[in-house]
């Protein structure tokens, strides 16, 4: 078995698709154009899917109102800073100085325009090595 997505019932889907995919790099793979905007990202290995909707059957989280550490959506990257700054230039907000966790790995937070906390992370080991 395998995890197929994760799902995020969200105010505003499509804007917030567009913006994944321009500065995330993540792909629109399917995009309903009706209520409630089912919208399916994957990322550059296609082996994990976002799915961002506006259900108006669930509610609405505030998730800016949240720790950084309650909830994110992480992404492994080489230049942890770069991505950061690159992504606080197109909108996001920094959620604080990078942090180096117990094994040395270095990790820092910032939140999308829609107040989504994305942590980023330059691993010395990767959890999936490549391939």
């Amino acid at each position: 078995m395998r995890i197929e997505h994760f799902a995020v019932n969200v105010k505003e889907p499509k804007a917030m698709a567009e913006w994944y995919a321009e500065h995330l790099g993540l792909s629109i793979i399917r995009a309903d154009e009706v209520p409630p905007y089912i919208t399916f990202l994957a990322d550059d290995n296609n082996q994990t899917l976002l799915e961002l909707y506006a259900n108006p059957n669930g509610e609405f989280l505030e998730l800016s109102d949240l720790s950084v550490f309650t909830f994110h959506i992480a992404f492994s990257v080489a230049d942890m800073g770069a991505e950061c700054a690159r992504l606080i230039a197109a909108g996001a907000k920094s959620k604080g100085d990078a942090i180096t966790l117990g094994n040395g790995d270095q990790t820092q937070f910032v939140q999308c325009p829609w107040g989504v906390t994305l942590q980023f992370l330059e691993r010395i080991n990767p959890l999936f090595p490549e391939n």
